[in-house]
């Protein structure tokens, strides 16, 4: 399995019927290059903007890479162009990029990071994300603690009970 493989691919539309998004099809010698199935978490580049990323699978097979608007825009993307992708196994596949709000809503709620770290590799992903994706820093400050909260008292983070 070699470190990194750089392709060029055609953005299009797709992804779950439910979340309309951007994907990338990344060509079957490359996902082998990289460890075919057993390939999930991928860092690396889309037009020279960096990314971490997960390996989806393809209906029928084949994987590709999703891409929200806000990364696309960032790479310099927009569908039906070419992009130059780089992609290499993620070494750390489980580690979670946290906003500054979540982080310091878990540091000052010491239950709630341990039920915080309890959670899947996906999970805490999507609480990040949750937190990450408002645009005022009031919305994410009260995401971050809502969070916390639930999950200090053993709720489920995204459900309130």
């Amino acid at each position: 399995m070699s470190d990194s493989q750089t392709f060029q691919a055609l953005l299009e539309p797709g992804g779950p019927s439910f979340m309309p998004t951007q994907i990338v099809v990344v060509p079957p010698l490359i996902v082998a290059a990289l460890g075919g199935k057993a390939a999930k978490r991928m860092i690396g580049a889309i037009n020279g903007f960096p990314v971490r990323l997960g390996l989806l699978p393809l209906p029928g097979g084949g994987r590709y890479l999703m891409l929200n608007k806000d990364l696309c825009r960032n790479a310099g993307a927009q569908l039906g162009q070419l992009v130059t992708v780089i992609l290499t196994p993620d070494p750390q596949p489980d580690v979670v990029d946290l906003p500054e709000e979540l982080a310091e809503a878990l540091a000052a709620w010491p239950e709630a990071e341990v039920a915080f770290q309890h959670r899947s590799a996906s999970h805490r992903r999507a609480m990040a994300r949750h937190v990450a994706s408002a645009k005022q820093p009031e919305t994410r400050a009260r995401r971050a603690v809502e969070l916390a909260e639930r999950l200090a008292l053993g709720h489920h983070p995204f459900r309130k009970s």
